[in-house]
């Protein structure tokens, strides 16, 4: 494979994830309005007179996803050419720049027209897509799945159903993860894992069934890992992509947690908001990643 389009595959992955980091920062940080209400300009200019670290933030954000807009679009354009013969390719090479257009549409939007917090949460969510299908790239394009020879993978029809439906259901909980930010329900439960409000045991208001769903949400989806962690190193200590694959799983699932935890014990700290956001994407890359390894395998009787 070209040397040049696996720089291009790596820094597109990198920038991606500055993407997605970045953005929680200025959500995190309240500075979506750092350039008021003006876009592609920043308060009404290239170059803004005054510079607030809301502004900086603002800009700065702006700056990487248009520098990440150019690097996925010539790897999608590249990688058609180079990779086209595998199936997943242009599927993939669509998406990741088809996505990241779309969230950047949402973010100008939310800009220039006030949005709803149900449709900025959808915002991260897209921005999530767009990357999951850029790493996917990146492995094909360093041919990962040739060095374990994917198509001879056996999974049997329990795990491949249980990989598809958590792979979806986990952007559910992205989405329930992005409303607690969006809806500003991030601390209205002040403890964990109950939720410690002005009427003890009652959950009195929207952000705190925004909240305490969230929580329930992530719960589940942190026994379903541990499950299929469990299926995996009971029954595929041979396969070891797929055995490593759901340990590694586990484990940026229990960071993810942890770093939820986090954010209400240090009152919604950026550092903490910053590692949930990054253990996130993390995981539903490598979700996604177990998914396409499914899509290629064989399936076994058992």
């Amino acid at each position: 494979m070209h040397r040049g389009l696996k720089w291009l595959a790596v820094l597109s992955t990198i920038a991606m994830l500055l993407v997605l980091i970045d953005g929680s920062l200025v959500t995190n940080s309240n500075s979506a309005m750092g350039c008021g209400r003006s876009w592609p300009l920043c308060n009404g200019k290239l170059v803004p007179d005054f510079f607030s670290i809301h502004t900086l933030i603002e800009l700065s954000h702006r700056m990487i996803s248009g520098v990440t807009g150019i690097l996925v679009l010539l790897l999608s354009i590249f990688s058609w050419k180079a990779i086209g013969h595998k199936r997943e390719t242009k599927f993939l090479s669509i998406l990741s720049f088809l996505f990241l257009v779309i969230q950047s549409l949402i973010g100008a939007a939310a800009v220039i027209w006030q949005q709803s917090s149900f449709v900025l949460a959808l915002h991260f969510g897209i921005s999530l897509i767009s990357f999951a299908a850029v790493l996917l790239l990146t492995l094909l394009i360093f041919e990962v799945d040739q060095k374990f020879d994917a198509y001879t993978l056996v999974l049997d029809k329990r795990l491949k159903w249980h990989t598809v439906c958590v792979t979806i259901y986990s952007y559910i909980v992205v989405y329930s993860g992005a409303l607690v930010r969006h809806t500003n329900s991030s601390l209205v439960c002040r403890d964990f894992p109950m939720c410690l409000n002005d009427a003890p045991g009652l959950i009195s208001n929207t952000n705190q069934w925004i909240q305490m769903g969230h929580r329930t949400a992530a719960l589940l989806i942190f026994l379903w890992i541990g499950y299929l962690a469990l299926r995996a190193i009971k029954k595929y200590k041979d396969s070891r992509v797929i055995y490593w694959g759901w340990i590694i799983a586990f484990i940026l699932v229990c960071l993810q947690a942890l770093a939820g935890v986090l954010i209400i014990y240090t009152h919604l700290s950026i550092f903490a908001a910053l590692l949930h956001v990054l253990f996130i994407t993390c995981l539903f890359g490598l979700l996604s990643y177990l998914t396409l390894l499914v899509s290629r395998s064989a399936t076994s009787r058992a």
